[in-house]
């Protein structure tokens, strides 16, 4: 990746094959603003083709005929393929994102071969089928867990290898075939991904990929041959995607925005705290749909809180996203930098106070960085509380007591993540209960392979990661027996 990268096929039905266009996506470095790489662009026939080839994959007896042993044994396999790939997929990543190194190699490079481990274990120890007593007559139904058939998965820029794999992973295991649509932004690599897939003799057709931007995106959503749609991504597209699946009567897993609230509490020790939330409330450079962003703190601490969290911010090294010692790199494209100044200036407008940040670093001429900025005397109801930035920018907010903080926590369209901070853990657990949100930490927080994750309200439909996960891939079928 420190040359040229130039794809030049596509990857349907286990081989490389022509595109249908000659048209090019060229990929630009957000460190060097440079082109690093590009491939080609599909069009609707090349989609036609990889639904055709994961059809067909999924009634072929070299997937369908596998017993769950024998599926995970070929899961097992594309994971130790994978890892052996796995530093060249972390650079690939960073070049194309300017996610931080050290970062990367745990979420983009480590964690995908956690995950279909993860799912191959579960595919091994869930039965296919359990016999249960009939009700209200006697007799005996057989409830069979079934593949639920072809899927379009749909991943993002911000972590395309594990929000890739949140959704290829259960798939593989349920016994579906996949066809995936990157982000044009981070497409080169997937193709790391297909070389793993061929190298561990994956049966043909089982993953396809496809590329392009929000049209193809739509194509793939709206293609006939396709049985359930998994899409990661803003909540503006995944309510245009819902309203498709909905009119077509399609599962959809919809994972989306988030502005989620840190509530610390009175009894939290203040440097703890502020060291929790550099990694809770910026982690990836603030590119993370669940970080904690709105800071709630008690009126009474709110200058404690507000010089503390803005020297956290000052001392965190902003640069180079190949170095190890970065924290927050470049955004991942010169648009999305002037979305994050734009609405930061938006803030300052609405009376919010800029106490460290508020624009690019002076230091970094090229590259598309936002420094790590924060905001004191902010209203939960301005623009800057209210839109998820996806930038490395936080909003301390005060509250007078406990209820008023949890109030203002749920005053929000989105409910996917958030924090609260205290020295009494009950004390937080007592506080998760009552936010309207679908993953919650106390004095943390942590994606856990073994436990749902998703959101409510805007933030999105369904779950996944953990056995919530692979049921979403599967569909249920009851057979009665008259004779039991």
């Amino acid at each position: 990746m420190t040359t040229l990268t130039d794809r030049t096929a596509l990857f349907i039905d286990g081989l490389w094959r022509a595109p249908d266009t000659s048209e090019i996506i060229r990929v630009v470095s957000p460190f060097t603003e440079q082109q690093i790489g590009s491939f080609p662009a599909s069009v609707s026939t090349d989609v036609d083709a990889a639904v055709s080839a994961a059809r067909k994959a999924l009634r072929r007896n070299d997937w369908s005929d596998l017993s769950p042993v024998e599926r995970a044994r070929v899961i097992r396999r594309f994971a130790d393929e994978l890892e052996k790939r796995s530093e060249d997929r972390v650079a690939a990543v960073t070049h194309q994102n300017g996610m931080p190194i050290e970062l990367a190699r745990f979420a983009e490079g480590a964690a995908p071969v956690q995950l279909l481990r993860y799912y191959a274990g579960l595919a091994e120890s869930m039965p296919t089928e359990e016999r249960r007593a009939s009700q209200p007559m006697p007799g005996t139904t057989i409830v069979r867990r079934e593949p639920i058939g072809v899927v379009a998965a749909i991943a993002p820029w911000n972590f395309p290898a594990v929000l890739s794999m949140f959704k290829i992973a259960p798939a593989l295991a349920a016994g579906c075939t996949v066809v995936l649509k990157p982000s044009p932004e981070t497409t080169l690599d997937s193709y790391i991904l297909a070389e793993a897939a061929i190298a561990a003799e994956l049966p043909e057709g089982v993953i396809n990929i496809v590329t392009g931007g929000p049209e193809i995106g739509q194509y793939l959503v709206s293609h006939p041959g396709i049985d359930k749609v998994a899409f990661t991504g803003s909540t503006a597209a995944g309510r245009h995607i819902g309203t498709v699946c909905g009119g077509m009567l399609r599962p959809v897993t919809l994972e989306l925005g988030g502005k989620s609230a840190a509530l610390v509490l009175d009894d939290a020790d203040v440097e703890e705290t502020v060291t929790g939330l550099a990694t809770a409330s910026l982690l990836n450079s603030g590119q993370t749909c669940y970080m904690s962003t709105r800071i709630l703190v008690p009126r009474s601490r709110s200058r404690t809180y507000v010089d503390a969290i803005t020297a956290m911010a000052e001392g965190l090294q902003v640069g180079d996203p190949m170095e190890p010692s970065t924290f927050v790199g470049p955004l991942v494209s010169a648009r999305q930098q002037d979305r994050v100044l734009s609405l930061i200036d938006q803030g300052r407008s609405e009376g919010g106070t800029v106490t460290t940040g508020g624009g690019r670093p002076a230091d970094l001429d090229t590259g598309f960085f936002v420094q790590p900025t924060v905001f004191a005397d902010v209203d939960n109801g301005s623009t800057i509380a209210r839109q998820e930035v996806f930038g490395p920018v936080l909003s301390v907010i005060s509250y007078d007591d406990v209820d008023e903080a949890v109030a203002l926590a749920n005053n929000s369209e989105y409910g996917l993540g958030g924090t609260v901070w205290t020295s009494d853990e009950e004390r937080g657990i007592a506080i998760a209960r009552r936010v309207e949100t679908g993953s919650f930490g106390v004095n943390t927080f942590n994606l856990d392979w073994g436990s749902p994750f998703g959101g409510v309200k805007a933030s999105g439909l369904g779950r996944e990661l953990g056995p919530e996960g692979l049921a979403a891939y599967q569909q249920l079928k009851s057979i009665f027996l008259a004779s039991s």
